[in-house]
């Protein structure tokens, strides 16, 4: 059995629309750059297609400073960022990921070993390669309006500490 502090901390709120997204996403981001150690952190992104994951990456890394596009890495499966701190950020969209050879071959395992940010849509494809997530964000788009139900779940200290500096 876990001990209390190894338990994740679940949260769930509501945004209502892409103000919210934003407003969490700079809180991330002001966390990040308090404390630089936050910013090494995995975070995981849930959620069906069109549900708002790459509109959080994309304020996220806004308000980490990185300009310019920000695109999905879909085809991709990695696009790199820098932030003005030097920060190096990598999201990643594992959507189309269907050849574990191509965890190695593309040195993943390297970038998340390593320092900076990271950042995965659809990691459930890359499931068994990729490690546990210090914050698994899943967001739902409901059905009736624009709102997004988001489930925010710290897997690690790094995580819990993002949710408390962010305000979540």
């Amino acid at each position: 059995m876990l001990a209390a502090d190894h338990l994740p901390i679940v949260e769930t709120r509501r945004w209502r629309d892409e103000d919210d997204t934003l407003a969490f996403a700079a809180a991330l981001a002001r966390a990040m750059a308090a404390q630089p150690a936050l910013a090494d952190a995995y975070i995981s992104l849930h959620g069906d297609l069109g549900a708002g994951k790459t509109t959080f990456v994309r304020h996220l890394l806004h308000a980490l400073g990185v300009r310019g596009r920000i695109k999905s890495p879909t085809y991709a499966v990695v696009e790199p960022h820098a932030a003005p701190s030097g920060l190096a950020i990598h999201h990643f969209d594992f959507y189309r990921f269907s050849d574990p050879r191509e965890w190695e071959d593309a040195g993943f395992r390297d970038i998340f070993a390593g320092p900076g940010l990271k950042l995965a849509e659809w990691p459930e494809k890359a499931a068994g390669h990729i490690p546990i997530e210090d914050l698994a964000i899943k967001i739902e788009a409901m059905s009736d309006d624009d709102t997004r139900t988001v489930t925010l779940q710290a897997n690690s200290a790094r995580g819990r500490r993002l949710l408390q500096e962010a305000g979540a």
